[in-house]
């Protein structure tokens, strides 16, 4: 009888540390903050440090508007003790998700509410919210800004701490933002045109002074696919701007970047940018200063005479 208790209890023990095993993790004692995309997630972990758990639902190389997140990311985010989205339409798959950790009582904190957005100029998604403000570091630093109270209100972060750090980061902003407004000045104002595969340099544009000439992906999403006008379109822009670089998103293929290049019948370079996407830590743009500084390089390098 003896026997059969402790093997009983030994079943249930068991059982008790399998149901664990399956529960979301939780720091014992540390805040957990949820991010969405890998780019806000990076900036969130430079101000925060090893205050609070970052956790980042979308995976380097992923493509913010279709990724997915399992069912323990899932019940992280409804645990969370705050949540940052970029917002916009952005995180198309995951809204439901951000939804319901909402109705979980969860707070809900989105970047692009601090941000002077801008619209979609061109194509079928002209007029509607640009969500790629990230491409501006000025906007990112408005980003900053908007976050440093939010996450000072946190049970267990240290405001003096935070804030230092902070003002470390926005420094770091600032310097990039002077690095990139220098790069852009070496190339004439009639080179400043950009062709790509999506709609994601509208902020870029509008701080620089770029203009965005077309894209292959007519909207403002990559699940949207051009239709043989919007390619005749784009082929007609490259011929008229003479424009001898064509800028391709690491997230998305480039072959119908290439293809485009080679319809147009000019010598025109196809250049691959880290634009919605941060890499692995051994890619080219594991955070999101590196990115920016190697976007900046590349399109200089591309434009430039």
């Amino acid at each position: 009888m003896i026997r059969i208790r402790s093997l009983m209890a030994l079943v249930a023990a068991g059982l008790a540390l399998s149901l664990l095993g399956c529960a979301p993790a939780a720091s014992a004692d540390r805040p957990l903050v949820v991010v969405s995309t890998n780019i806000l997630g990076d900036v969130v972990s430079e101000i925060v440090g090893d205050q609070a758990e970052v956790l980042t639902l979308m995976k380097p190389d992923a493509d913010p508007h279709s990724f997915e997140i399992s069912a323990r990311e899932a019940a992280r985010l409804r645990a969370a003790d705050l949540v940052i989205s970029n917002g916009l339409g952005l995180e198309e798959g995951l809204q439901r998700h951000l939804d319901e950790a909402g109705a979980a009582g969860v707070r809900h904190v989105v970047a692009s509410d601090a941000v002077d957005v801008l619209p979609y100029k061109a194509g079928d998604a002209s007029g509607a919210p640009d969500p790629h403000f990230w491409t501006d570091p000025g906007r990112m630093i408005d980003v900053v800004d908007a976050l440093e109270p939010i996450l000072a209100e946190i049970p267990g972060v240290d405001r003096s701490r935070l804030h230092e750090e902070t003002e470390a980061y926005r420094s770091e902003l600032q310097a990039l933002d002077a690095q990139m407004t220098a790069a852009f000045a070496r190339i004439p104002a009639a080179q400043r045109a950009l062709v790509t595969n999506h709609h994601v340099f509208g902020y870029l544009a509008d701080r620089y002074g770029f203009r965005v000439v077309g894209t292959a992906i007519p909207g403002g999403t990559t699940l949207a696919a051009p239709s043989s006008s919007d390619l005749a379109d784009l082929v007609a822009a490259i011929e008229q701007t003479g424009v001898r670089t064509i800028f391709a998103e690491s997230s998305s293929p480039d072959q119908l970047v290439r293809a485009l290049a080679e319809e147009a019948d000019i010598d025109v370079a196809v250049v691959e940018l880290f634009t919605e996407s941060l890499t692995g830590p051994r890619g080219a743009a594991p955070d999101y200063l590196t990115m920016m500084r190697v976007n900046t390089e590349r399109i200089a390098r591309g434009l430039s005479p």
